[in-house]
């Protein structure tokens, strides 16, 4: 823990290394902080919101970009490639050069990671098999809140003080594990109602399924004791499965969010640990030896030590990744209520920012259907990007025209088969009226010609470099240079890949369905405008209609209603110039939009939480997710509660090398308790939490 990353860096400066592999590219950005700035001088958007939310952040710079395509069926490559991009693009670069080039790798303090693998593993159906172990007690049938076919109901109960009401009865599970193995299950989630407040029944389960240690369970002491001291360690899988524990992973008392939470940390762990394992090997071979950290869902980054107990915290990390990009490209963003999009080749995320801070859904994420307990940004994503395919219905005026949700590969712009929203925007685009090209003020017949057929053939890096007056003498003597200088812009700005691709995939579809190809392409472009204003409009709505609430500044509002837009992402240029009619509001693009993401994933600060209970009737205090159990004196206060969650939260993140995070009590609460025998005491509940922000802003 002790160990100094970075420490070949040029004196005074730290090098952060942001990752982000996301559904259609892998990027990665190298950025430097500025011989001047500080990281004790890093602050969350929470508390800069009092006062200039700019003043209190260091400065950093973007040395090196690099974009990939990522490999779905092997994200450590598409990360093994991104590295290798960026070590080029920093030989290539002279300021970077001048620095050491590829070397400075060598130099990185801290690597952060987004990355889509947990996610696409549910969508696709390529997570483990998981069966769920649950006891709940008198009350309810569990199953009724139970995910999956493999299903068993352990008899026992906890009552909501944690005191056991029926001992907890394993004889049937071990035979039920050998039938689950045979059916393919390779984890398995242990959840028990009430044990938060004490974790011993889903402890005693998870012993049971393991082999190794079934044995040694059955003579040990029965932990289920109402005051037992335990601070049980982490289980150890079995030779079959991987096992979750629920009360690990919140401390929250709802068993069907309970549940469902570690259904999905169980599918994804295996998968997600090797995934690691991949990437650290990845980061070695590019000479990278700096802490790892993951994004997480809600604006924050986790040690990876912590991210493999809890792989569900970073399951949609996407839209966590594109708010910090933006907030750190963007100090005008963190004014007021803004919506940010991001664009991507698969699907368009967003979320709402106010004065700086993102969101939360404080009811927790939801999973295929399902509320979990996974604190998560408010965020809504659609599937409509630059690659979502464009389809048709009908013929002729009456075809109805659809973008998204599938996707069968890249824009026929970038070697694909079938024609997309990128197409369809290069279609628009190149049109005479939507170009520019072809006014006689500008330019005569023969030139128009010359310069459409550059345009068909792709080229538009060459004809954007004419126009802007590299090659003046083979354009129109009275061209300006400043309307060259904005035809350029215009060209470099709205088209992308091989223009002719797109049009020649977009006039064989309007062939097919009896549209000239401008009408088609502005049918597709018109309706993924449609898509994205409707979810913008739902976010917003969803927002004011539920109890979220930002760690600064949404209390005071009476409707988050954004005012503004940020546009990241790929094709966000593409897109740009459509969205303020359809939005209604101004729309603009953050410099280095195309690595957002990555920039956000390099800047997002650790976050983690504790949540800690104590009664003082029993005289014993519980932080459920570190396994802990210690006394407690009688007349124990919520202040000195809150300090004890502190000390926790603080050691809990020293041991996983994130010291020095800001930590905040977020939650407390104290209730007045009367036993059988008339006795009073105090149930209390502390949660404690390393607020997410930002390291720093991005300048120049």
């Amino acid at each position: 823990m002790n160990q100094k990353y970075g420490a070949n860096a040029p004196a005074g400066q730290v090098f952060l290394l942001g990752i982000d592999a996301g559904g259609t590219h892998t990027d990665a950005v190298l950025l430097v902080q500025c011989p001047d700035a500080s990281e004790d001088h890093a602050a969350s958007p929470s508390s800069q919101a009092k006062a200039d939310p700019t003043a209190r952040l260091p400065r950093v710079r973007l040395l090196a970009a690099a974009k990939t395509r990522t490999k779905h069926d092997d994200l450590p490559a598409s990360v093994r490639e991104v590295l290798h991009a960026l070590a080029r693009a920093l030989d290539d670069d002279a300021a970077a050069r001048a620095l050491g080039g590829a070397s400075l790798l060598g130099c990185v303090s801290r690597v952060t990671l987004g990355a889509t693998l947990a996610v696409n593993a549910l969508v696709q159906d390529k997570a483990d098999v998981v069966a769920l172990a649950l006891s709940a007690g008198p009350g309810l049938d569990p199953r009724r809140f139970a995910l999956g076919r493999h299903v068993y109901v352990v008899p026992g109960g906890l009552d909501h003080r944690g005191t056991e009401v029926s001992p907890l009865d394993v004889s049937g599970l071990e035979a039920q594990a050998a039938r689950w193995s045979a059916e393919g299950v390779t984890a398995v989630a242990c959840v028990g109602k009430f044990s938060p407040r004490n974790p011993a029944h889903e402890q005693r389960m998870a012993q049971a399924l393991s082999r190794e240690s079934a044995a040694s369970a059955t003579n040990s002491p029965n932990v289920a004791s109402n005051d037992a001291l335990t601070e049980a360690p982490d289980v150890t899988p079995g030779a079959s499965f991987s096992v979750t524990l629920g009360h690990k992973l919140s401390g929250r008392l709802n068993f069907p969010r309970r549940i469902a939470t570690a259904y999905f940390n169980a599918a994804v762990q295996r998968l997600h640990s090797n995934f690691l394992d991949a990437v650290e090997s990845a980061l070695a071979e590019s000479g990278v030896r700096a802490a790892v950290r993951l994004l997480k869902a809600d604006g924050g980054a986790v040690p990876l030590s912590l991210s493999r107990r809890e792989p569900v915290q970073s399951v949609l990390s996407g839209p966590a990744a594109s708010v910090m990009g933006v907030l750190a490209l963007c100090p005008a963003a963190r004014e007021g209520c803004a919506l940010l999009l991001d664009i991507g080749g698969t699907t368009t995320d967003m979320a709402l920012a106010v004065d700086g801070s993102p969101v939360v859904d404080r009811e927790g994420m939801i999973l295929q259907g399902r509320r979990t307990l996974v604190r998560a940004l408010a965020s809504v994503s659609i599937g409509v990007g630059g690659d979502s395919l464009v389809s048709v219905d009908g013929h002729g005026a009456a075809a109805s025209v659809r973008v998204g949700p599938l996707r069968q590969g890249p824009a026929m712009a970038f070697g694909g088969t079938s024609p997309t929203l990128l197409d369809a925007l290069n279609t628009l685009h190149s049109a005479p009226h939507a170009s520019g090209l072809g006014t006689g003020a500008v330019m005569g017949d023969a030139q128009t010609s010359s310069l459409a057929q550059e345009l068909h053939d792709g080229r538009t890096d060459e004809l954007a470099g004419k126009v802007a007056g590299k090659a003046a003498g083979e354009l129109a003597t009275d061209m300006s240079p400043g309307m060259a200088g904005n035809m350029a812009d215009e060209l470099a700005g709205t088209l992308a890949g091989n223009v002719g691709a797109s049009l020649s995939g977009m006039e064989a579809l309007a062939r097919q369905c009896g549209l000239e190809p401008c009408v088609l392409a502005r049918k597709a472009v018109d309706n993924a405008l449609d898509q994205i204003r409707r979810a913008a409009d739902a976010l917003a709505e969803a927002v004011n209609a539920r109890p979220i609430y930002t760690l600064a500044g949404l209390r005071a509002l009476e409707e988050a209603r954004p005012v503004r837009a940020w546009l990241v992402g790929g094709p966000a240029a593409c897109m740009g110039p459509h969205l303020p009619a359809a939005l209604g509001m101004p729309v603009d693009c953050p410099p280095h939009t195309a690595v957002a993401n990555a920039v956000g994933a390099a800047l997002t600060l650790p976050t983690d939480a504790v949540e800690v209970y104590a009664d003082t009737g029993s005289g014993l205090l519980r932080a459920p997710a570190l396994d802990l159990t210690e006394r407690v004196r009688k007349g124990c206060s919520l202040d000195a509660l809150g300090e004890r969650a502190r000390e926790l939260l603080l050691q809990r993140l020293e041991q996983a090398g994130a010291e020095g995070a800001a930590v905040e009590i977020t939650e407390a609460e104290s209730f007045a308790t009367l036993d059988d025998n008339g006795f009073g005491s105090r149930d209390m509940r502390v949660v404690c939490q390393a607020v997410p922000g930002l390291a720093g802003l991005v300048s120049g």
